[in-house]
């Protein structure tokens, strides 16, 4: 007879580091990787997004530069909300490094692993939220627990592994 409830969480194949560490074998120096590279990608459109901004500002006299600086502002977060989202769940850089975001949600099996918008959204603007506020230092928290798993992972019911598809896992 139980005297409580039983609290069972049921986890994903690739949210156990511990049953499956394939997935969490290099992870962090991957993500740094991949970073590295979004980084140059995000630098490209948004020196395109400029250049833009310039031209459509120039030709309205300059009554569209707070829109356009708002529309600027919002390129990084649109590229790793969309990618992040989309059909591979990872960023340019996170297919260069071999890895991806799962999502760790109740049901996520059903859609593959793949995260939602909405989760893609809270990873990225927790991501650039936390930077800003703690100038990178709030990264050392995926140093300490076995997912590697940073504020905005946590914050989103996300985990970046390594890409199942290379050795024939969930998530292809």
């Amino acid at each position: 007879m139980q005297t409580g409830p039983a609290i069972i969480e049921h986890i994903p194949e690739w949210g156990d580091p511990w049953g499956h560490p394939r997935y969490y074998m290099g992870i962090t120096a991957r993500r740094i990787y991949a970073y590295l590279l979004d980084l140059v990608v995000v630098a490209l459109l948004t020196g395109m997004a400029f250049v833009a901004a310039v031209i459509l500002g120039a030709l309205s006299f300059g009554l569209l530069w707070p829109a356009l600086l708002v529309l600027l502002s919002l390129v990084p977060i649109g590229y790793h909300t969309l990618t992040i989202a989309g059909r591979r769940s990872a960023t340019l850089g996170m297919r260069a490094a071999g890895i991806k975001v799962m999502s760790v949600a109740a049901g996520a099996e059903q859609n593959g692993g793949r995260p939602t918008l909405f989760q893609a959204m809270i990873q990225t603007v927790g991501f650039y939220g936390s930077i800003a506020a703690t100038c990178t230092l709030i990264l050392v928290v995926a140093l300490f627990n076995p997912r590697r798993r940073a504020v905005h992972d946590f914050l989103a019911g996300t985990v970046v592994v390594n890409d199942p598809s290379q050795w024939g896992g969930p998530g292809r």
